[in-house]
Formats: C-alpha cells, structure tokens, sequence
C-alpha cells in the first residue's frame, strides 16, 4: 500500500485520505469539488489560524501553569473560531496564506492578539484568568459556552477590531438586541478608551487609531456565537442538515465543539464527514523576533485536515457567524428562514424579531429561578456536566 509522506514544505501532495466523491466540499460557505479544486481546498485550509496545545510559555497569572496541555483544547478552539472572524474583519475570506510569502501588517496584528503572552487580547492567559470569573479554575476544562462568554468579555478590550459580540442564549437570535448592540457606535465610551488621536501608542502592536476612525461608522461587525445542545447524550439526526447548512453559509465561522471533553474547530463537511483543525498537538511556545514578525508556520496546519462522521459529534456545541456589515446581517437573518422550509431539517434555534414578554421556551431546561445564570449555563450547555437530570418542565 503506498501511503504519500506528508511533509511541511510542500504544499503539494496527494489527498491520500480524501474521499474523492461527487460530493461538494463545503469550508467556511466556500463551495470545492475534489476532482478540480484540490490544491484550493488545502490552501483555504491552511490559511485558517490554527491554535494548538503550547509549552514554556510565561506561566499563566505569574505562578500557574507553563503548558495547556491536557486541558486548553476549547479554549484553542475558540481562539480559532474567533481568529477567523479577526481574518474576516481585517484581511477578508478571499485572504491566502502562502509560506515564505510577506505578510501584510494586519495579518501580524491578528497572529499577535493570540499570542501566549499575558498582554495580547485573546491569549490563552487571558482566556483562563477571564474564566476565573466564569466560575473556571485556571487548568480547568471549558465547554463551549463557557469559552464564548469569556471571548466576548475579552473583545471589549480589542479597540482595534472593535467587533459587536453577541451571545444568543435559550436558543434563540433577537434580531432587535444585535441591531441595538451594532448600532451603539458612539464616538468615546471614555477618555480611557480613547487616547489621543496624535498618540502612536501600539497597544499590542496594534495601531489604536484605527479603531477609533471605525468606531465612528454606523454598524460595528458583529460576532454572533450561539451555544447549543442538540440532543442529549448524542446529537439528533434531525438537526444534522441544519447544521450542514450552517457551513453554506458566507457568513459562517464554523463550529466549536467535539467529543466529550475532547475540542475540535469544525470548518466544513463533505457527505456525512465533518472537517476540523484539532489543537490537541503540543508545539514550543513561540517568540516574536526583534521587528516584531512572528516565526508563523507553526499557526498553519499544512497537512490535509481532519475528518469525522457527524453522527459521532458531542451534542454540545456553539455555532459562529461573521456579519461584517448590516447587509451582511439582514442577508444571514432571510437565509436562516430560508432554512426552516428544508425538508427534513429541524431549526437548531430560532430567529424572532424581539424578546416575547412572556419569554419561556419549551425546549429549554427550565431550572429554578434562583440558580444563578453561570449555573444555569452550565449545567444546560456544557458537555462536562455529563450527570444533568431534565427537570419537570
């Protein structure tokens, strides 16, 4: 049996593993076939950030841990799919990494707002002290929701991407709520926020100027992560063409989640197979050099990616969405009910224009109003918990 050697300095090689199948592939609401676009399917792949286990890093808080290994594979997989919507934002999905190519300052700036180092954005430093908050010991593993909440109180500090991140919880997207969140463009929050204009002060190397000329435009781009859990211990069938067509869309970031306590980033899917990067490989932490360029071949995975059937996926997940402008918005919001006509597809959750009064959803574990909302969470979206009862409805 010839098996073709993978190697990284080549680009080249043969998708040995690769189903070769009629059967479109879908990454991140790019459209491939296998026959004709081999080399295009790779290199939208390789292009995406890819977060991994690290070691020797400075140790997190000052005294903890040095490695993430064992238990930083959510929080790996968010800063992918949050890596991507910073892609999206600052460099465009048509963007292309091509090693031994020069990459543009941008590129730099989003590499570095995930380093491994207390002061860049969304570090993995920064992700587990956030967490502490989220009722998350520093080394202890996230779930899904747990993971987006921390990410959307850690964007508030990113003035350069200025992104609007909502978190659509009981299942639902008020359309109302993320139009008030990206329309809140106020000139200055606060002196604080905003120094001087003339400043050249890089605030993790990232020009600070910038985000304030665009926190004057009328729609801040918007994050959109929503937390699900489809099915119990196992995901349900009915939901499986819904969360295909998720993948379709333009807008998509794709999905964190994976097997029980074992993380994966899901960027699209051929026939019944999802395709992901997986972090659990352990890399040295990585330096900047002197100019401020990072060795960056370690943040590209430069090997056909991973593949598993969607059947076999933990039931809990979150699903991401990219909506750089209001247009972009409006066109997600008609092609999510556009989606509930498809024959066979249950919705995951469901789009209202505003918050019902009386909100309650029966699909929605209702626990006892004085759990606090953490613990609600918790016990309803993270597939840590994997001793839940359903209380009586």
């Amino acid at each position: 049996l010839f098996l073709a050697t993978l190697t990284y300095d080549t680009l080249r090689f043969e998708y040995e593993d690769f189903p070769e199948t009629k059967e479109p592939v879908w990454i991140l609401g790019r459209k491939y076939s296998v026959f004709t676009e081999k080399e295009e399917i790779l290199l939208d792949v390789t292009s995406r950030l890819w977060f991994t286990y690290r070691k020797n890093f400075p140790a997190i808080g000052g005294t903890g841990p040095t490695s993430d290994t064992g238990w930083g594979c959510m929080l790996r997989c968010g800063q992918m799919i949050f890596a991507q919507a910073l892609v999206c934002r600052h460099l465009g999905r048509d963007w292309r990494w091509i090693k031994g190519k020069r990459q543009m300052d941008n590129y730099f700036n989003v590499l570095n707002a995930f380093i491994d180092k207390k002061d860049s954005y969304y570090s993995i430093h920064q992700i587990a002290q956030m967490g502490v908050g989220e009722g998350k010991s520093i080394g202890q593993w996230y779930g899904p929701n747990t993971v987006a909440q921390v990410l959307k109180k850690l964007a508030t500090f990113d003035t350069w991407s200025s992104l609007a991140v909502h978190i659509a919880m009981d299942n639902t997207v008020v359309m109302e709520e993320i139009r008030r969140l990206c329309q809140s463009n106020l000139p200055c929050a606060g002196a604080a926020a905003c120094p001087a204009l003339e400043s050249d002060v890089l605030y993790n190397g990232c020009p600070e100027d910038v985000g304030l000329r665009e926190r004057l435009t009328p729609w801040k781009p918007l994050v959109l992560l929503i937390p699900l859990r489809l099915g119990l211990t196992e995901i349900n069938e009915a939901y499986i063409e819904t969360l295909k067509h998720c993948f379709m869309m333009p807008q998509s970031l794709g999905v964190i989640g994976g097997k029980p306590n074992s993380a994966h980033y899901f960027i699209g899917y051929v026939g019944e197979e999802l395709i992901y990067l997986d972090p659990h490989t352990t890399q040295a932490a990585v330096e900047p050099s002197e100019s401020g360029c990072l060795p960056d071949e370690s943040f590209h995975c430069q090997h056909p990616p991973c593949r598993m059937s969607i059947a076999e996926l933990d039931p809990s997940i979150a699903v991401g969405f990219f909506c750089n402008t209001e247009a972009d918005f409006n066109d997600w919001c008609q092609q999510i009910k556009k989606l509930s006509l498809v024959r066979g597809a249950l919705p995951m959750f469901e789009l209202v224009e505003r918050q019902p009064s009386h909100f309650s959803n029966p699909d929605v574990l209702n626990l006892t109003p004085d759990s606090s909302d953490a613990d609600r969470l918790e016990r309803f979206f993270d597939s840590e918990d994997e001793d839940f009862e359903i209380l009586s409805l």
